[in-house]
């Protein structure tokens, strides 16, 4: 009896290892992860909005069809990039994610305070090369460290009614992200 019952939670025990070690590997071996879906459709640096999902359409998963989206597909090799998103009257959020999908940063309109969120992304090697005084007289300029040269910025705005989805989208649509020039 107590044998048999140690095989059991013997079995339990390797059945749990095999399902987390399962579950942990999974993003590492997606072929079709949402960096890799959006490469044909967005050009890199450049803010590209996302057509509004139906339950056949849908480029990325849970997309929300109350929410306006925009993408940047980015590449740090030639410099930093800026960011600017004017808010939508509702809600507005940026997330930043790796190149592996894994969210890295995110900030929303509350948070930023401004009529507009305005960030500057680079990678650690290009944050080191700014300047200090340049650091402290911009206080208000917010730079985000980039754990790699590439990955995604998903732009998202709210509109509470459907009828006010065009107006957010044009709030979306004066949204850029673009490699700053070296100064």
């Amino acid at each position: 009896m107590v044998r048999a019952l140690l095989w059991v939670l013997a079995a339990i025990l390797l059945g749990g290892i095999v399902h987390l070690s399962t579950v942990l590997a999974m993003p590492q071996a997606a072929k079709q992860d949402a960096y890799s879906r959006l490469v044909p459709l967005t050009p890199v640096n450049a803010m590209v909005p996302v057509t509004t999902p139906t339950a056949d359409t849908a480029i990325m998963p849970f997309m929300d069809p109350a929410f306006a989206q925009a993408v940047c597909r980015y590449d740090l090799t030639g410099g930093s990039l800026k960011l600017l998103a004017p808010v939508s009257q509702a809600y507005t959020s940026v997330t930043f994610y790796t190149r592996k999908s894994v969210a890295y940063y995110a900030i929303n309109d509350r948070a930023a305070g401004r009529r507009t969120i305005e960030l500057d992304l680079m990678t650690p090697e290009q944050h080191a090369e700014v300047p200090e005084e340049e650091d402290v007289t911009a206080a208000d300029r917010l730079i985000i460290e980039s754990p790699g040269t590439m990955g995604l910025i998903v732009l998202r705005a709210l509109a509470p009614e459907p009828g006010l989805m065009p107006m957010v989208r044009g709030a979306l649509a004066a949204a850029t992200c673009s490699i700053q020039p070296v100064q």
